[in-house]
């Protein structure tokens, strides 16, 4: 035979065989091989946004694949089944279809598909469509609100037999058998109609445990306890959880500190039976672990609860609680219960406190290890571990975002009059605790006592000196509002996200504040960080043209150096010419410097030399802005750090060696010595970049004045500073003073300009002051420098000359700058220094005459 006669031979000898082969996901075998067998419309042990499901069936010996087909109801959901490649029910099989694909948080289903929000199951009335790829219907399920199918709550519609018609409703029942979370259902199995186990009576301890789960999940109950806490969906007088809370009697509990006598009891909305706190109630119900934060927090909760009121009794004495913890577990012991903080606990975190209201409580401030401890050290892990063993959540018994009113931990409206910092105490905190969202909480039910003792400052502590240089994090001062048409038109290139305002009101409040920051600061230069970095746009000029409306014409200025590398952020420097006189020219670390500086990650560094106007001397100050620890550096080689320093450490530490080198190569040719870097490193004090940078000689000013628990920054309760100020081995003698006005990390962001989440009462409490006017503290240093006339009148010699070089003055004007610095020159060389001041004086002024003139 012929190779060709073979080919073919071999072709139609495949064909054939295939034929034999029954078709994988063929229509024909599928209608009616496809049955919709199991539906959980309407969980109760999750959400339905979560939870809700429903269950395929094969009837057929061969799998099935559906990618392709589409799930429908009669009205407008539709989902197109999308899983990438083939999506098989198997053979004899059965093939879960979810909106939540996450075991943990969807009441404990292993979804074998996931269509999120596009389709929804409704608890009422609906159809359940499904069709294949060419738009066959392969089955329909119409169910009628509880007319003829079953309409649990908590339990899913399960067809008795798959061989029975689906569409009739006598053919389903409700599920029987308890699985994940609580709720009833067989996903991915065999359907089980026989009714649930009855109910058994119980106490509440039995149901807790000493475990982080009930050992009596998905069981039902019968408890008897008093209500301590009224969250009932809008009418709890306590707050709105979709439920309340119950304990034991106190002569009913068994004394043992690792189990609970309390539970809360979920009702969802619109309560059956209107409780209140002091009622002895018999709830008969299913007991479950509410997940959420993925897992993290598991919550036992008494679920589908039938509630009868049979009188009422005694509340039980609240648990005193305090802190620390033995273990970051502990709380679980008291979940339900209510409890009392007897101690004055610190208000040492406020982050969702506009959001979500909630206040984290610890006996004292808390610090980063890194911070005090060198990273890694014993030190700083056992004070890793301190720290988190410390804290308590103090919330508002409120599910709503942002609301209209919002609790002080006194009990009243928190408002420009009635306001909190950290550091500030609460004491006799009384409530139930919850476990939710990653948080062991207390819900209130009853005001704390509250004492304000962190007061505002309001002015930064005085530093001395003759010049005063600081350092401010002003948080995204953008021009172009992050709205419409303009929000992706920011950075050099025109094309990246704007990070400030939204809004011309937003912009007016974050504007509003930062100018009061400035002026209470009152500086002689200031490092700006954050400020907006795009072609033709300068925050820099605006934020100086609204000090000199405060001050006066003239009262400040700025270095002008258009956009600074390729971020849509750069520093900056503002100065008060009447103090401070630039010299030379601006001088800028990047990559094309110095290639172990990555400037795709760090924004590069500005450093100016300037002149103490008052005393002669000079010093050559660089504004810093290193890559923050929130995203990674792994795309660099540079891999999260696990010694408690975050991402980019790597990135931060070559950065600051990279520093420190160029700024010994005198970048501005200042011909001075004296050195301060300031700006926001990224880097708490113990850090490699900071140790870097004190390995070569220089002074942290921060720790050298503030002691080791100084601060800027707030993050995750715990305080610290990234906001550095560090001088060199020539500057550090002549360093007078330096403090940290702290203005905005004691203050919670309910303050702040930005209106996106908040409510319009929220709105409402707003003040045109510098208070969180930004995220981080401002740094203030107070120099008095020695003056090096000989050195500063022979580098003016030569800005003079390379002017005239330049062509940016002529012979004439030249000369006469020129004859003012011999002249003084020769004053001092006689020791007649009064007699040089005049002389300084007229170059100064002929100077600024020049650049009045547009000359210079």
């Amino acid at each position: 035979m012929s190779a060709r006669r073979r080919i073919i031979a071999l072709f139609v000898s495949m064909a054939m065989a295939l034929t034999l082969i029954p078709a994988i996901g063929a229509s024909a075998d599928a209608h009616g091989a496809i049955v919709i067998n199991e539906i959980m419309q309407n969980p109760s042990a999750v959400s339905d946004s979560n939870g809700e499901w429903f269950e395929l069936y094969n009837s057929t010996s061969n799998a099935i694949d559906i990618d392709g087909w589409t799930i429908a109801d009669n009205d407008f959901d539709s989902h197109v089944i999308n899983n990438g490649g083939p999506l098989l029910v198997p053979a004899d099989g059965y093939l879960v279809l979810g909106n939540n694909s996450d075991s943990g948080t969807n009441g404990g289903v292993t979804v074998g598909y996931n269509y999120g929000t596009s389709f929804f199951l409704a608890n009422g009335a609906d159809e359940l469509v499904l069709t294949d790829g060419v738009s066959i219907e392969i089955d329909r399920v119409e169910w009628d609100n509880g007319v003829t199918f079953p309409d649990p709550n908590g339990a899913s519609m399960s067809l008795s037999d798959p061989t029975l018609d689906n569409n009739v409703g006598a053919n389903w029942c409700t599920a029987g058998t308890l699985f994940g979370a609580g709720d009833l259902g067989t996903p991915g199995a065999t359907n089980d109609c026989s009714p649930p186990s009855p109910a058994v009576p119980v106490l509440i301890h039995e149901i807790q445990g000493t475990g982080a789960t009930s050992p009596l999940v998905g069981v039902e109950v019968i408890v008897e306890g008093v209500v301590v806490g009224d969250f009932q969906d809008d009418v709890g007088s306590d707050g709105d959880l979709n439920g309340f809370f119950i304990q034991e009697e106190d002569v009913q509990a068994d004394g043992d500190s690792l189990t609970s006598e309390g539970i809360f009891v979920f009702e969802g909305s619109d309560p059956l039976v209107d409780v209140a706190v002091g009622d002895l109630v018999e709830v008969t119900a299913t007991v479950a672990e509410f997940s959420t934060s993925g897992g993290s927090s598991l919550e036992t909760q008494l679920t589908n609860p039938v509630v009868v009121v049979t009188g009422s009794a005694p509340l039980p004495a609240a648990t005193d609680v305090t802190l620390p913890f033995a273990a970051t577990d502990a709380p679980e012991a008291f979940e339900g219960m209510l409890v009392r903080l007897p101690q004055s606990l610190t208000i040492v975190e406020y982050f969702n406190y506009d959001r979500f209201v909630e206040i984290v409580l610890a006996p004292d401030r808390l610090f980063q290890p890194t911070g005090v401890f060198a990273p890694g050290s014993a030190e700083a892990i056992a004070l890793a571990d301190l720290n988190a063993r410390s804290v308590i959540t103090l919330d508002d018994g409120l599910t709503v975002q942002n609301p209209e009113v919002t609790r002080h931990p006194n009990g009243d409206p928190f408002s420009l009059s009635n306001r909190f910092r950290g550091g500030d105490l609460v004491t006799d905190t009384v409530g139930v605790v919850s476990n939710t969202f990653g948080l062991y909480r207390i819900q209130p039910t009853d005001a704390a006592n509250y004492t304000a003792v962190n007061d505002r400052p309001p002015a930064p502590q005085p530093v001395g000196g003759s010049l005063e240089v600081a350092s401010f994090n002003v948080l995204n001062y953008f021009l172009t509002l992050d709205e419409g048409a303009s929000r992706n038109t920011c950075g050099p290139d025109g094309t990246q996200g704007c990070r400030g305002a939204d809004n011309a009101e937003e912009f007016d409040r974050q504007r509003a504040k930062i100018l009061e920051a400035l002026a209470g600061l009152d500086a002689d230069v200031v490092g700006l960080i954050e400020m907006e970095n795009s072609t033709g746009v300068s925050p820099l000029a605006d934020i100086v043209a609204g000090l000199n409306d405060i001050f006066g014409a003239g009262s400040y200025d700025y270095i002008d150096t258009g956009t600074i590398g390729t971020d849509a952020i750069k520093v900056g420097f503002i100065y008060r010419p009447a103090a401070a006189l630039p010299l030379g020219n601006f001088a800028i670390l990047d990559s094309s410097v110095d290639p172990s500086f990555d400037d795709t990650k760090n924004r590069p560094v500005l450093a100016q030399s300037f002149l103490d106007r008052s005393g002669g001397g000079v010093v050559t100050v660089a504004v810093n802005h290193l890559k923050s620890k929130g995203s990674s550096c792994a795309d660099v080689g540079d891999p999260t750090d696990p010694n408690g320093q975050g991402n980019c450490n790597g990135v931060r530490t070559d950065a600051a060696v990279a520093l420190a080198n160029w700024l010994a190569s005198d970048p501005t040719n200042s011909g001075q010595s004296d050195i301060l870097i300031v700006g926001d490193l990224n880097a708490y004090d113990k850090e490699d970049p900071i140790t870097a940078l004190t390995d070569a000689s220089y002074t942290d000013l921060v720790a050298q004045f503030g002691g080791e628990f100084a601060y800027s920054f707030l993050f995750s309760g715990q305080l610290g500073y990234l906001d550095h100020a560090l001088a060199n081995d020539s500057l550090a003698s002549q360093v007078t003073g330096t403090s940290v006005w702290q203005i905005n990390a004691d203050e919670p962001d309910l303050l702040d300009y930005d209106t996106s989440f908040k409510s319009d009462g929220q709105d409402a409490i707003f003040a045109e002051d510098a208070f969180r006017a930004s995220d981080h503290d401002p740094v203030l240093v107070g120099l008095d420098l020695d003056a090096d006339i000989a050195s500063i009148f022979a580098a003016l010699v030569d800005e003079v000359a390379g002017l005239k070089a330049d062509g940016a003055l002529n012979q004439g004007q030249a000369n006469a700058l020129t004859r003012h610095l011999e002249s003084a020159q020769r004053q001092l060389d006689r020791g007649q220094s009064q007699s040089a001041i005049p002389i300084v004086n007229a170059f100064i002024t002929q100077v600024n005459n020049f650049v009045g003139a547009d000359i210079l």
